[in-house]
């Protein structure tokens, strides 16, 4: 089971709401959500937090601060990968992928999928497939510092496990009333 919701900061303190994650395919998407609730609470310049957490699994919280670029926090990339919804997260850049190789060893593949025609054998007689899933490490992924400023230093945030994490978060940040009421 999934829950996503958002948090923006106003001078009167957190505004949450609810959020569809449905028609969101990219982070690009899901920040412009952001900042259309940021936009709606009347907060366009504050901070706008998204949480998303798969029950027991993992939590991802991303924050938007008015036009900056979103900074992003998994709690287990591995486990949020197996997610549609994580891997929105799970971005070239926060896995540390170049998108131009990728692009780069699209071209020189033949036609078939394969290089040179034909598939590598590995050292057990097994064909490896084009287009694998990448290996996503286990374990936390992302900016841990980017809710410092906020009052959850890193150490916590890495120290947080999936089940209660985000309203551990949200006591912290004095939001937890909040999101209760979208929960």
């Amino acid at each position: 089971m999934y829950f996503a919701a958002l948090l923006a900061r106003t001078e009167d303190g957190w505004e949450a709401s609810d959020t569809e994650l449905d028609d969101v395919e990219t982070l690009s998407d899901l920040s412009d959500l952001a900042r259309e609730a940021a936009a709606e609470a009347g907060a366009e310049d504050d901070t706008v937090l998204v949480f998303i957490e798969q029950e027991d699994a993992w939590f991802g919280v991303v924050r938007v601060d008015g036009e900056e670029d979103p900074r992003i926090y998994i709690s287990d990339a591995a486990a949020a990968a197996r997610s549609s919804y994580g891997e929105i997260l799970l971005t070239d850049e926060l896995l540390g992928k170049d998108p131009d190789a990728v692009e780069d060893e699209l071209d020189a593949l033949d036609l078939d999928g394969t290089e040179d025609g034909e598939p590598e054998a590995s050292a057990d007689g097994d064909e490896d497939e084009v287009g694998d899933a990448e290996i996503v490490p286990p374990g936390p992924l992302g900016d841990p510092a980017l809710l410092a400023d906020l009052g959850v230093p890193e150490k916590d945030l890495l120290g947080f496990g999936a089940g209660d994490a985000l309203n551990e978060i949200a006591e912290v940040l004095g939001a937890a009333e909040v999101l209760e009421t979208v929960r």
